[in-house]
């Protein structure tokens, strides 16, 4: 995941000092935030002088037109208009290069992007605009999931309360770039900040239930319906590679992979017929409950005795809540 450091945020140095620690830290995106003002071009123009960092420019504005040719004359990587600001129609012209992106603020559904499907990125405002030091709220764990699920091909950036913790948890979500502004600016050194945006232990104050894949997400088979058709189907619907075993009140038994279906296809391979969908349980895989915290999460992993890819989330009766995946991590970490 990439960090695009929020310029203005610092309010204590010139952009000139601020943009030479960027550069000595290598921050990955220079985010620029424009609240209707085409001066915003000029520091611009002078970030184009100092370094060739990309420009992640965030536009607040009800007259998107005026903006056009700005652009055109001073092309940035990445541009993404505010939608709820939005008084005309956002048709942005051919000649303006660079990634386009539709920023929704967290009572806005994602499903405002349906509207500029052609567009590579949303932006989840998940404090409000051009407050800076605000607190992430949870409700945005589940429109990422929401969007990565209903717009596959499209990339997720975020933008407010993003400390060591939020960043750990987005990386795990799969999220491309998030804005930091506040915190990288008001740790001890930007190098400090961001080595603890991009650590892989963190303090923790979120719990697994406030970013997991909820169980009316998750693929499951109920005992009642438990088969070996069934259990594939659950698992190539999931695309996750294993599905959740529940009995019929929803109370957690176990899991089948596709290791574990590979080890029951071995065992029978005399007589296929043979092999029973209940075989293929395993009844004790690791598991975790939903109140526990980010850190209790790394710490049961660390202690595991082989790789886990994924775990069940489970409440303090044993019903299963959801689902832990870390494909997404591992993908960000490559």
């Amino acid at each position: 995941m990439k960090i695009s450091a929020s310029i203005y945020s610092d309010k204590n140095r010139p952009l000139k000092e601020v943009i030479e620690d960027l550069m000595e830290h290598q921050v990955d995106l220079l985010h620029v935030d424009c609240n209707d003002d085409l001066s915003v071009f000029e520091d611009i123009k002078r970030i184009r002088e100092m370094c060739d960092l990309p420009i992640d420019l965030h536009i607040i504005t009800e007259s998107p037109s005026k903006y056009y040719q700005e652009l055109i004359d001073n092309p940035v990587e990445y541009v993404t208009f505010q939608y709820e600001d939005l008084k005309e129609e956002l048709q942005i012209p051919m000649e303006v290069t660079g990634k386009k992106g539709i920023a929704v603020i967290t009572p806005t559904s994602v499903d405002a992007f349906d509207e500029f499907n052609d567009f590579d990125f949303i932006l989840i405002m998940a404090t409000i605009p051009g407050q800076s030091g605000g607190k992430f709220d949870t409700v945005n764990f589940a429109k990422i999931r929401e969007f990565r699920k209903k717009f596959p091909g499209k990339s997720v950036h975020v933008d407010g309360g993003v400390n060591a913790e939020v960043s750990f948890i987005l990386r795990n979500m799969g999220v491309t770039s998030a804005v930091s502004g506040s915190y990288l600016f008001n740790a001890a050194s930007i190098g400090n900040a961001l080595m603890n945006l991009t650590q892989r232990e963190v303090e923790s104050h979120f719990h697994v239930k406030d970013f997991m894949i909820p169980l009316n997400e998750s693929p499951t088979v109920r005992m009642d319906e438990l088969s070996l058709a069934e259990i594939l189907s659950s698992i190539d619907y999931g695309k996750l590679g294993f599905t959740l075993i529940l009995d019929d009140d929803g109370k957690f038994l176990g899991l089948v992979s596709n290791a574990d279906v590979r080890k029951g296809l071995l065992r029978h391979l005399d007589d296929l017929n043979a092999l029973r969908g209940v075989e293929l349980i395993n009844k004790s895989p690791v598991t975790i409950q939903e109140d526990a915290t980010v850190l209790e999460m790394l710490q049961l992993i660390k202690q595991s005795n082989f790789p886990i890819m994924y775990l069940p989330v489970l409440n303090n009766e044993g019903f299963a809540s959801g689902i832990v995946t870390f494909v997404n991590l591992i993908k960000g970490e490559l």
